[in-house]
């Protein structure tokens, strides 16, 4: 098992690391997908009673990344919000005041289904918002991965992850899935679930277990 694993993809080499994000040295870009900030928030704003401290956990996550990187650039792989009802006083503020402390760190988001619904982050965040696709050779960032004939896509959506063990013993643990095309990388919500996928032959699987990566 390894905090950091360093593959090469497209010809690039990368690092996957053990706080769900995707490291590219070449661009000192640090890849990320699916925070869903503000969704426990939400939950809470429709009755469901669920805990709080989740945006914290999460950019401690990122703090963590960023400072084992050395990355100068944040790219988020879409639902960077999951909701208009997340969008809490507390939530911004917080955000807000994690923003003022890293003022040279240039951050971008690929705009995913939730945040179309959700809007775009608000301005003192100061985040880069595009449309999908968006390529930075050899890569074509996206949220809901789809073949593209412009470079190997790199994306989100799926929250995807395998069953690990057998037997009642079974689990499903998220993961870092890289095809011959294209990339999934894991949510990194603390607070987004995962789906299962079959990975295909050739695929390279990376487990995320008790913050360790381990291939299979």
């Amino acid at each position: 098992m390894s905090h950091c694993l360093e593959l090469t993809v497209a010809g690039e080499r990368v690092q996957a690391l053990a706080e769900a994000a995707l490291y590219w040295p070449a661009r000192q870009t640090l890849f990320v997908a699916d925070l869903h900030l503000g969704k426990a928030a939400s939950f809470r704003a429709s009755g469901i009673p669920v805990p709080g401290g989740t945006t914290a956990g999460n950019l401690a996550r990122l703090d963590r990344a960023l400072a084992a990187t050395g990355a100068k650039r944040l790219v988020c792989l879409g639902d960077l919000l999951h909701a208009r009802a997340g969008r809490a006083g507390q939530t911004i503020e917080r955000v807000a005041a994690w923003r003022g402390q890293l003022p040279d760190l240039e951050w971008l988001l690929v705009r995913g289904n939730h945040d179309r619904h959700a809007g775009d982050p608000p301005p003192e965040w100061d985040v880069r918002c595009v449309d999908a696709p968006h390529v930075e050779g050899p890569f074509v960032l996206l949220h809901e991965p789809a073949e593209s004939g412009e470079g190997y896509v790199l994306a989100g959506h799926v929250h995807p992850a395998v069953r690990v063990g057998r037997g009642k013993l079974a689990e499903a643990l998220p993961c870092f899935l890289f095809g011959r095309r294209a990339a999934l990388l894991p949510a990194f919500g603390e607070f987004t679930g995962t789906a299962v996928v079959r990975p295909r032959p050739g695929d390279r699987v990376i487990v995320l277990a008790d913050g360790e990566l381990v291939p299979l």
